[in-house]
Order: C-alpha cells, then structure tokens, then sequence
C-alpha cells in the first residue's frame, strides 16, 4: 500500500511538472503591443502633505504610482532657500526619502524643485518641473519674478548660467557669500523664482558652479543696477552678462612621437594661404601664410613680390603675428591682376626644424570689381546719440564693423554670400565692445542680434532694410 502511494505521488509530479513546461512560461510574458507609456510619475502621498504649513520635522517622504528613479540629484535639485549643507536624498521602488541636514528657519517657505530628474524605471518618462513645498510659518509664500539674461558681447542665450537673489544687498555680499534664492537659466535665456517673500533682494546671475559668489572676473556676470522689490506688481527685467576679464588661453603640452620615416617626410613644411580659390579679395591689403607649427626663423628677404616678369614690386611689406604662425604681405592690390610670390628654401624654419626643401613660386590673380556685389542698407528707428555700430558676421566670425551715423549705408563693393547681423550700442564711442565693471557699477555694452540677414550676389545691387529697437 505504501509502494502504490508513492508511486501515486511521482505520477503527480510528473504531471505537474508536464502542465508548467507547457503553459508556465508563456504565462509569464506579458502581452506584446498596445501604447507606449508616456505618462509621467504622479504624486500619491507626501509625510508631510504638499503645501503643509508650521512644519517643524527635517524628513520628508514622497510616494509616487509607480518605480521611480532620480537622475543627477545633485545638478537638478534646487534648495530654496539655499541650505548651507545639501539635503540626502534617496529613492527606492516607489519613494523619494529627504533629510534636512540644517535647522529649519522660522516663518520661512521650502521648495524642493527637482526639474525633470524625476522619471518612471520603464520609459524615463520626467515628473517635470516637479516641487515640493511647505512652510514653517502660517502661510506659504507666493510671490514670483522672472526675467531674461543675455550675453552682453553676443546678443545670444547661455543656459548654463544661474540667477540669484541675495537678501544681504551690501555690494560685497556677492564677492563674499552664497546667495538666498538661485534659479536655473533656460534655453530661451528666462528665468523665473517662485515661492518668494516679500522683500528687497540685489539680483546677479553667474555660473552655476561650486562657489555660488562672484569670485573671478573671467567668469560671466550681470548685476541689476537697483535693488528688486519683491512684491504682487514686481516687472521683469533683463540682465546683460559679461566678462570683465578673458581667460589666458593655455599653451599647448601636446607631445607628437614621430618615427625616422615620419620625421623625414615632414621636413617639407606645410602652409596654407588666405587666397579664395586662387584669387586674392582687393578689399583687404593683406595675404596671408599660415602655418600649424610656429615659425623659429624668418627671413624676409627671402620672400619676394612679384609682377608675372619676376621684377619686384616695391610697395609692400611682411609682418607675423604674435604666435609666429601666420606671415602677412601687405600692400595695395590692383584689380584683376596677375602676381607672384616667389619664396627662397632658406625664407622660414618652423619649431620642429622643417623648412622649404625647394624654392617654391605662388602665382595668383586679384579679383574684379564684378566678383563683389554693392550693398545699401536703409536703417528705420536710428538713434545716433546711442552711436550703433553695425557687426557683420560669417560662421560667426566678424567679418566687419561699421559704425552707423547716418539713416543710409552704401558700399559699392562686398563679397559675396550670406551674412548674420548685430549692432552694438557703443556707449563710449571707440568702435569696440567694453565690458562691464562691478565695482564701478559700470554695465556692459549692449550687442542686439537682428532677426535679418544680408544676402549679397556678385555683381548686382543689393538692397536691405533694418529697424532698430
């Protein structure tokens, strides 16, 4: 009786076992198809609840409908005010978990903006622009304001920069200090605070980096030139970051090992010249050498100008820049006329000893006057007592700067192409940019990006109308 029994077990389990491999498995895939999730996390509960008031506890727990995660707490969140030590925040399945590591301030409204770090575990769908507030008075504070920040020196839109309010409004507290409030610049260059008292603040904007304080005047900086009343009728204002200082650009350390046989391959040295198409622009004096590995040697007699009967000529000159990587040839250039630049072996040596292994001749013409296009350009709305400057751009290098006195420009010869425009208000009238200086409460200059481009044809008239703000 015993056997049987057993024997009526392992049947059992063979079948039980048969039935598993043969619908187990497929019970556990979960159906194919059906809509994308693209439903962010939704908050279900807060310890304490959202929006709460006379809170006094340092723990917060946020519970979400479904597994969350956090991207780069550390860059997303922001602290209002600005706590003296970052809050820990941890997350698991479902829970975000925050303690306060300072005493709460009497009388004083939290936010805890997360921006879009927030996402759901299957789709990284972002809770965006999720804030958690409370206060530990009577009321939360609601009060807003917003603005814009714009390079002084571009006209364009830096959103890695931050703004901040300081309710300490002596001028050295931004030398000194962190601030009380700091927002996030966005793509389109606003900003806005929420959750504000009442109050007088001194508005900056700055980098966004460890030391939240104006500490080194090659970073970018803007400052409001009075100080900003928080209140229900607080406008909005701009603010024009600048750099009172450029950064030194830092030497090169990169070290090339070459073999025998690459070393004696580039014994030629190499260069290249200014020359469009093999043609050189009459509207500039000079051509130009330009070299990848600064020059050591340069014997300018050994660089002749010359007609196409090998005479020289003798109304030009030969300069280099401060990096001895480039040779300039000055002179006055005639129309559509045949040149030649003879260069001896022995003209330049590079850093790395490489020289010309044989004298070489560059023959080349100079362009037309039918190879450029003339450009007259109508200016609406010109206020000269602000002495504009109009800034012409290609690929984002200055091509030109021509100071605007008068309702009408025309230049009867410009080069062809297509060309980005900015005016520059010139406070001080020198035809330059000048930055701004914060112990001298001195703003920048101003450059505005106009939404029109110049178009220019070749040989044809071209004609442009500009209105000024």
């Amino acid at each position: 009786m015993k056997k049987s029994i057993s024997q009526i077990i392992v049947l059992l389990l063979i079948f039980v076992i048969t039935e598993i491999s043969q619908t187990g498995c497929a019970n556990m895939i979960p159906p194919s198809g059906g809509a994308k999730d693209t439903i962010p996390p939704t908050l279900l509960t807060a310890v304490p609840k959202d929006s709460s008031i006379n809170i006094k506890g340092n723990k917060i727990v946020l519970t979400f409908n479904e597994y969350i995660e956090v991207k780069d707490v550390t860059n997303n969140l922001i602290v209002s005010p600005l706590p003296k030590n970052n809050p820990v925040v941890d997350y698991k399945l479902k829970t975000i978990t925050i303690k306060l590591r300072d005493s709460l301030e009497p009388n004083t409204t939290y936010s805890f903006n997360f921006g879009n770090s927030i996402v759901d575990v299957n789709e990284s769908n972002p809770a965006q622009n999720f804030t958690y507030v409370f206060s530990t008075g009577n009321e939360i504070d609601n009060y807003t304001f917003s603005g814009k920040v714009i390079l002084a020196e571009t006209g364009a839109i830096d959103s890695s920069l931050i703004v901040v309010l300081y309710n300490n409004t002596n001028a050295d507290a931004v030398l000194k200090e962190k601030p009380r409030y700091i927002t996030k610049v966005k793509g389109d260059g606003s900003f806005s605070f929420h959750h504000l008292p009442n109050g007088v603040f001194a508005l900056y904007a700055m980098p966004n980096d460890y030391a939240k304080k104006y500490d080194d005047s090659t970073k970018l900086f803007a400052f409001a030139d009075s100080l900003i009343h928080i209140n229900s009728t607080t406008n909005e204002i701009v603010l024009y970051a600048y750099q009172e200082a450029k950064q030194a650009e830092k030497p090169s350390t990169t070290t090339v090992v070459k073999s025998k046989n690459d070393t004696e391959k580039s014994k030629q040295i190499k260069f290249s010249t200014s020359l469009d198409a093999g043609k050189q622009d009459i509207l500039s004096n000079q051509l130009s050498l330009n070299f990848i590995t600064p020059l050591v040697n340069l014997d300018s007699s050994k660089i002749l100008l010359t007609d196409t009967n090998n005479l020289q000529l003798t109304n030009y000159s030969i300069s280099t820049n401060t990096n001895k990587t480039k040779i300039f040839i000055s002179t006055e250039w005639k129309e559509n006329t045949p040149y030649q630049l003879q260069l001896s072996k022995q003209a330049f040596t590079d850093s790395l000893g490489n020289t010309l292994t044989k004298n070489d001749t560059i023959k080349f013409w100079t362009k037309q006057t039918s190879d450029y296009g003339a450009v007259k350009i109508r200016f609406n709305n010109l206020d000269t007592t602000k002495h504009p400057v109009l800034l012409i751009y290609k690929q984002s290098e200055l091509i030109e700067s021509i100071k605007i006195t008068e309702k009408e420009l025309s230049k009867k010869l410009f080069k062809p192409g297509e060309y980005e425009l900015k005016i520059l208000l010139d406070k001080n009238n020198n035809g330059i940019w000048d930055a701004g200086n914060y112990t001298k409460k001195l703003q920048p200059e101003i450059v505005y990006i106009l939404n029109k481009k110049l178009v220019i044809r070749a040989n044809w008239d071209n004609e442009s109308e500009i209105t000024l703000k």
